[in-house]
């Protein structure tokens, strides 16, 4: 009974999104109170609607009730707990009812907490919110249906995939969505914009948090992904280039892009059509992953379903609001006329190059993903794109990127002077030369990638360091100290966020550039250097867990008279009758030990795989830092939507016509 009344109250979120899409528009357009004011208690019911619907559905999964066909495909009873729970969004159905959950949630925040907007924008922007729902409900109730039950119960559940038996992968795809769909709310306000034909200050300060959120979510979410990736899938690296990887990461860097040009729309009045249509982009990117992951179109991991009629849909609702919005950004751009003037070297300037590297890499990244597509389409040719392609591509724009972000964060705005930002930025330029020389000093035979990034990673961390402290002021070294502390979230958010790149920059570069590999087949009792290492095979055993049986093979590994032991496995999932790979890790500040065992060798010994992965740790360092530098400007209070901003009072009880 539960069940049912879940997929009703599905239907009756749908039927509240549509009052939702219809009634404030018309409300705003019209200017009658009442009927604009519908759209907060309406986001509200969607969101209680569907949050019933997700909690009943997790309830059928923590109970295996296998009457209902999503449990009965994604479910076992010997399955540990967490991975009964995130079997909920393991899956295709599953996955989307929590999108729809999200963006509920999010059209609920903005009315919640949206009180100082002006009423037509608040009611405009929880249309277009609900109209987005409006799509996926559409999608979930009559293609995709999570709530069906099969006409009997069988006795036990096919499993879930053991690829995503991990936990982190139990957490990445919330992250992703609460960072994809909090991109919906930066579209929502950019098509509001789009229709009062009105850009200013106070819409770029309302709109900042709501992308300043989605990308530190996104932030976490492809960092959970890609450390899965570097220690499940056995291959030892941490990114591949993969078509869902990528189609995170494309609305990644477009929301980086959107948050620096809200910036300057904020502060200078400049920019205004080129951020409105950063929103749109982003959000259509992040449409675009999702017709990646679930038509089938492009093969992945990563990728919850292979449905081609399921792609159309999705396709359909990508053309709708992608297309419908950059018709009416046509029609409307030309309103947006930017009153801010500033000189050519100077910080809105520095924010333009900014935009600029940012957004051609992130093309770039689109047509590398999408050409293999479009080749055996339109030429009929089977094509792979590879990271060769990728990392000669996408780094060149990187590197420029890192070059720029101390300058440019330290330049003045409207008319800056770079003789008065490079002097400060001496030191740092001086010491990230002679450590990149040295390390290329003390590594032999190896390229310029090490180097470089030792460079790019001080120069980055040493220009966010300095900014900060040049924002204390004069004075004292203790007076200076004590106004750091107090220095407002936002600031330390930019600097600790713009550090973590540069950590992240030089974790990429130093793993690439001095990683050693030793890949052999080893018997038991057999001994083996690698680098500093001595490794000995000293067993290898069969073991049983909880839903899968497993091949494990124990290393003891030496290095200056200190032994330690690494266990990797072999793993098999009878239910499902899939193999995965866990490798064995020792993490450390400097470097990881990463073994991977594989199949017995018909000649006798087993497939050995060991590397040395110097600074691996570094890179998530680094994406931890950012996402933290984004929750120190959240948490600052003139990051609040709308902060500062003062709704007028109204004495009547309708808004005047337009």
């Amino acid at each position: 009974m539960l069940i049912e009344l879940a997929h009703f109250a599905l239907i009756l979120a749908a039927v509240v999104a549509v009052v939702q899409t219809i009634v404030p528009m018309i409300g705003a357009h019209k200017g009658w109170r009442g009927w604009m004011e519908l759209a907060q208690p309406a986001a509200t019911s969607q969101v209680i609607l569907v949050g019933f619907a997700f909690a009943v559905l997790t309830w059928a999964f923590v109970v295996s009730d296998f009457s209902v066909q999503l449990v009965f495909l994604n479910s076992h009873t010997d399955k540990p707990m967490l991975y009964k729970i995130s079997g909920v969004w393991g899956n295709h159905e599953g996955s989307l009812l929590l999108w729809v959950l999200i963006l509920a949630l999010f059209g609920a925040s903005a009315a919640w907490f949206g009180g100082n907007l002006p009423d037509r924008l608040r009611a405009r922007v929880l249309a277009v919110q609900a109209s987005i729902s409006v799509a996926f409900y559409a999608f979930i109730l009559f293609t995709s249906n999570p709530f069906t039950r099969l006409d009997f119960a069988p006795l036990n559940g096919r499993d879930l995939n053991p690829l995503v038996q991990d936990p982190g992968l139990a957490f990445h795809p919330p992250f992703l969505y609460l960072g994809y769909v909090g991109l919906s709310m930066s579209f929502s306000f950019a098509v509001a914009a789009l229709i009062e034909g009105k850009v200013d200050a106070a819409w770029g300060r309302w709109v900042r948090p709501w992308t300043l959120a989605a990308w530190v979510f996104l932030t976490i979410g492809i960092a959970l992904g890609s450390w899965w990736a570097y220690y499940e899938l056995g291959w030892g690296g941490f990114w591949f280039w993969d078509p869902v990887e990528n189609a995170s990461f494309m609305p990644w860097l477009i929301a980086a892009a959107l948050l620096h040009s809200a910036i300057v729309v904020e502060k200078r009045e400049a920019l205004k059509s080129w951020t409105i249509l950063l929103a749109i982009l982003a959000f259509g990117f992040s449409l675009l992953g999702t017709f990646i992951v679930r038509s089938g179109v492009l093969t992945s991991v990563h990728a919850f379903a292979n449905d081609p009629e399921r792609g159309v849909y999705i396709l359909a609702i990508l053309a709708f609001f992608v297309g419908g919005s950059l018709i009416l950004y046509a029609l409307r751009a030309g309103a947006m006329q930017s009153t801010g003037v500033f000189g050519t070297v100077s910080r809105e300037s520095a924010l333009v190059l900014n935009n600029i590297l940012l957004a051609v890499s992130s093309f770039v990244v689109f047509i590398g993903t999408i050409w293999p597509l479009i080749a055996e389409m339109f030429f009929g040719r089977v094509l792979s794109v590879g990271p060769p392609f990728f990392d000669a591509a996408f780094t060149p724009f990187m590197v420029g990127l890192a070059i720029i972000l101390p300058l440019g964060s330290m330049l003045a705005w409207k008319r800056g002077a770079l003789n008065k930002v490079g002097r400060p930025l001496a030191l740092w330029a001086v010491l990230a030369a002679a450590l990149a020389l040295l390390a290329f000093a003390v590594q032999s035979g190896k390229s310029a990638l090490g180097p470089a990034g030792v460079a790019l990673g001080v120069w980055v961390v040493g220009g966010a360091t300095l900014d900060i402290w040049q924002r204390t002021g004069r004075g004292t070294t203790s007076h200076r100290l004590g106004r750091l502390m107090r220095l407002p979230g936002a600031d330390w958010g930019k600097a600790v966020a713009h550090a973590g790149m540069g950590v992240t920059v030089f974790g990429v570069a130093a793993m690439l550039a001095w990683e050693v590999e030793d890949i052999r087949v080893a018997d038991i009792g057999e001994s083996y250097s690698v680098g500093p290492y001595e490794v000995t095979l000293t067993d290898v055993r069969d073991e049983r867990g909880p839903n899968y049986v497993t091949t494990m093979a124990i290393l003891d590994i030496t290095r200056g008279g200190r032994t330690f032991t690494l266990a990797p496995e072999k793993r098999f999932y009878p239910v499902a009758q899939m193999p995965t790979t866990e490798a064995a890790i020792r993490n450390g500040i400097l470097r990881d030990v990463y073994v991977v065992i594989g199949d017995r060798q018909s000649g006798g010994g087993y497939a050995t795989r060991f590397y040395i992965k110097p600074f691996a740790n570094w890179i998530w360092g680094g994406c931890i830092l950012m996402a933290l530098g984004g929750f120190f400007s959240l948490a600052d209070r003139r990051m609040r939507i709308a902060a500062g901003a003062s709704r007028p009072k109204v004495k009547s009880t309708t808004v005047p016509a337009e």
